[in-house]
């Protein structure tokens, strides 16, 4: 017998069951749904992003593949704006194991041959970009099957699982960032599992969650590594994850106030005190005042480094320790997740001494300042002014930006997302009337995250590149919802409502990957930056001073 009611024709009784949507919505089944999203990936890669001419996307495919080059040439990592670390580091490895099996020749940068030979240049570059399109094409397939894996721990029912997996695939982001080298999807997505980490260990207690505790720092460390605006992503964490504790998450028998639990706690403290005291000198190096003068950062609070980071600790033991009362979590537990949890970030921190440049350490120690240097006049002055009111209205601003955008009336967005919103809103509301209000406030929680974030974008005009930051919040978002309310998936309109949804997730998302292969325009205007990013690498069609 089937486990989901399908429709029936009951003959004696002339009844009409309803047909459930989530069946119609998930026809290929767990495996077979998953191995569908990965060959349209793959399909849509090939069409329209593997074939692109070689510096149809150079910003940022050559920024980061002109320092793979020169960092396989013995020189240092010369990309350091975001920073794009582990990215850089991810290309430049791929490069010499392609280079070991014979498949590429273009992995240094004597390697490439001189833009006065112009067709061997054009041939060298675009085996070095298409392998590079190849390498971020495999890390975004293995992210969605990551996220598909949390997805199927964090709901019930694995049809809202798929849906949801669906929904992060067919994303506006996910369909740039799996054909062009950039530094947010490698950002983003490790901080956005250390979140459903989070979330899926709350649900129930285990004598092993401080370890989830630990991995998640460590992932939200890994992501800021490669893009100092994963901290803003990462400061949302401590709020959002507040609503999602459960009755079942309550600590096991062994951290309730027992003298193993504690004595398992100090351990965890000394192991956390070691990891601190290994990472140090990067902190050190991240907080030296001379460095952090020649790189022209200037201090965000009381002219000093390190004191908004400093609160940010503080801050996240304070949500650790409310956290733990409202969901009766130990104090031997809590103590053990806040000493696992500096373990994770420092053992993570440690990742920067495989390419040490002291550029990465001061930006991720001191990611708002990094970011402050490419801020616009208006932001800078905001930030570092002694006027509060003028960083709170600049905020304002950008919440209203941000509410434009998820209208698309007002202001129109190349992101499919926003459809969503216009579903989890008033299903929200819906939630809560109908008594479902942990469930609306977990879906607030994550949309009030995604909005703040995007306020915070709208300074660097929130580009497309931007979305991965929000939208993943944006799809839990109704997936909890959904779950919640899963006696919708028998209403009548839900499945046409579902499948227009998707269909313009499809339309809309795949839009500015066929626009970029569709361009005609040529490669001049990357002569404006090339001297500055890739000054060892002249270009045939760029005039260069001899």
């Amino acid at each position: 017998m089937s486990k989901h009611p399908v429709t029936l024709h009951t003959a004696e009784c002339g009844i009409v069951a309803p047909t459930d949507a989530f069946d119609r919505l998930t026809p290929l089944g767990w495996w077979g749904g998953l191995a569908a999203i990965v060959a349209g990936l793959a399909a849509s890669f090939v069409l329209f992003g593997y074939a692109l001419v070689y510096w149809r996307n150079a910003d940022m495919d050559f920024m980061l593949i002109y320092s793979a080059l020169a960092m396989n040439d013995g020189k240092p990592q010369h990309f350091l704006d975001h920073t794009a670390y582990l990215t850089i580091v991810s290309v430049k490895d791929w490069f010499v194991g392609l280079h070991g099996l014979g498949l590429l020749d273009a992995y240094t940068l004597p390697a490439i041959p001189p833009a006065s030979d112009t067709l061997a240049f054009d041939a060298a570059m675009t085996q070095a970009v298409r392998a590079g399109r190849v390498l971020v094409f495999l890390i975004v397939a293995v992210s969605v099957l990551i996220f598909a894996g949390l997805a199927r721990r964090l709901f019930r029912d694995r049809r809202i699982a798929m849906l949801a997996t669906l929904a992060f695939a067919l994303s506006g982001d996910i369909a740039v960032h799996s054909r062009i080298l950039r530094s947010e999807f490698v950002a983003a997505c490790p901080v956005i599992f250390a979140l459903m980490v989070l979330i899926i260990i709350g649900r129930k207690g285990r004598l092993a969650r401080p370890l989830g505790m630990a991995a998640a720092a460590a992932l939200c460390v890994i992501g800021l590594e490669n893009k100092v605006q994963a901290i803003l992503l990462i400061g949302t964490i401590p709020f959002v994850i507040q609503p999602f504790g459960s009755v079942e998450g309550a600590s096991v028998a062994f951290w309730r106030n027992t003298a193993a639990g504690f004595l398992a706690a100090a351990i965890a403290a000394i192991v956390a005190a070691a990891a601190a005291w290994t990472a140090w000198p990067l902190i050190a190096t991240g907080l030296d005042r001379s460095l952090l003068d020649a790189a022209q950062f200037h201090p965000l609070l009381l002219n000093r480094f390190g004191v908004y980071q400093a609160a940010l600790l503080v801050l996240i033991g304070g949500c650790m320790i409310a956290y733990a009362a409202i969901w009766r979590i130990g104090a031997a537990e809590t103590l053990a997740s806040m000493a696992a949890a500096v373990a994770g970030a420092a053992i993570a921190l440690l990742l920067l001494n495989v390419d040490y440049d002291t550029g990465n350490v001061i930006a991720v120690i001191n990611p708002l300042e990094k970011m402050l240097v490419f801020a616009d006049a208006s932001t800078s002055r905001a930030a570092t002014g002694s006027n509060p009111a003028a960083a709170v209205l600049l905020l304002l601003d950008g919440a209203a930006s941000v509410l434009a955008r998820y209208s698309f009336v007002l202001h129109p967005s190349p992101r499919p997302t926003v459809f969503l919103t216009w579903l989890i809103v008033p299903g929200i509301v819906y939630a809560w009337r109908r008594g479902e209000r942990l469930a609306a406030l977990q879906a607030l929680a994550l949309m009030l995250a995604a909005i703040g974030i995007d306020a915070l974008g709208v300074r660097r005009g929130l580009k497309i590149e931007y979305f991965i930051f929000t939208d993943p919040l944006i799809v839990l978002s109704g997936a909890i919802l959904l779950e919640a309310m899963s006696e919708l998936r028998f209403h009548r309109w839900t499945y046409p409502i579902a499948a227009v949804l998707f269909g313009v997730h499809i339309a809309i998302g795949q839009a500015e990957p066929i626009k970029y292969a569709l361009k005609r325009s040529g490669p001049e205007s990357i002569c404006a930056w090339n001297p500055y990013y890739m000054p060892l690498m002249p270009l045939p069609w760029c005039e260069h001073p001899p």
